[in-house]
């Protein structure tokens, strides 16, 4: 009996020490439990152990033709890209928790996360289009979805410090009307100007200079998406006068900012594309994707 003890202490002392290691490292944790897009499934499920859920996105892989033996290396390091994108909006729902509004999620990540997406397969499908018919409606798999799920949602009261260290996220049930920011609270009615001027206003580079001589078969593509860039700005800037005071101090950069560059970059890139179909494609649109914020 006297020998038996100590192992037994000593066993318990580390199951302790490791349960504590959890506790106060369910980030780190969770981001080795990371995973994502796998040829063999239809469904990718990349899924986290912070209890936040998991993004699941439609299999290109597997809805693509007979991908041409020219096409195949770019194609496969477009699929790989679409894994890493998967994961990277994984890490992101961990480390995020709690921050902004109830919409948060969806504007910051899975908004962003379909604009990579649409600019990958856009990429996959003008690779297999070079030398073959090529695929359309790759757009259509684009939209990944939150499966919300686990220990974050509705465990525990205001203020009380959840299971794995996410203190007073009142279980980031729907983020509890985001205390202090409860129906953004200060910009009701916003009064139009008076919302603008607290916002400052999204600028960015203008691309109808930047083009060269547009064919004329191309015109009316090229056209339509340069009316979307404007649109895109206009929502961009409206967008950022209805979420004032929403998020942290990275908000608008991770939830406006980000998703309009690469909304931009896949419009500027279908551009590109309309006039390379029978003139010379210009290169280096993408320089122009990126816009910024002048208060």
């Amino acid at each position: 009996m006297s020998r038996a003890l100590p192992k037994y202490n000593k066993r318990r002392v580390t199951f302790i020490g490791g349960a504590a290691a959890v506790a106060l490292s369910g980030t780190v944790i969770a981001g080795f439990a990371l995973a994502g897009e796998t040829p063999d499934s239809g469904t990718k499920n990349a899924r986290t152990l912070a209890g936040p859920g998991t993004i699941s996105c439609p299999d290109v892989r597997s809805k693509l033709p007979a991908v041409p033996a020219s096409a195949k290396a770019e194609v496969d390091r477009n699929l790989t890209l679409l894994n890493t994108q998967i994961q990277e909006a994984n890490k992101r729902l961990v480390d995020t928790v709690g921050q902004g509004g109830p919409n948060f999620v969806q504007n910051a990540i899975l908004g962003p996360l379909k604009d990579k997406r649409v600019s990958t397969v856009n990429r996959i499908a003008t690779a297999i289009g070079r030398t073959a018919a090529k695929p359309q409606g790759l757009d259509s798999l684009a939209t990944c979805t939150l499966n919300a799920a686990g220990t974050n949602a509705g465990g525990g009261a205001a203020g009380k410090p959840q299971a794995g260290g996410n203190a007073g996220n009142a279980g980031n049930a729907g983020n509890a009307g985001n205390a202090g920011n409860a129906g953004n609270a200060g910009n009701a009615g916003n009064a139009g100007n008076a919302g603008n001027a607290a916002a400052g206003t999204i600028t960015c580079p203008d691309v109808r200079s930047k083009l060269p001589a547009v064919p004329a078969s191309a015109k009316a593509e090229v056209d339509r998406n340069l009316t979307l860039l404007n649109t895109q700005i206009q929502e961009a800037n409206k967008r950022l006068v209805d979420t004032v005071g929403q998020g942290g101090p990275n908000f608008v950069q991770n939830a406006i900012l980000g998703p309009l560059k690469d909304k931009r970059v896949s419009t500027v890139n279908r551009i590109a594309t309309a006039i390379g179909r029978t003139a010379a494609k210009p290169q280096g649109l993408d320089s122009l994707a990126a816009c910024t914020l002048t208060k």
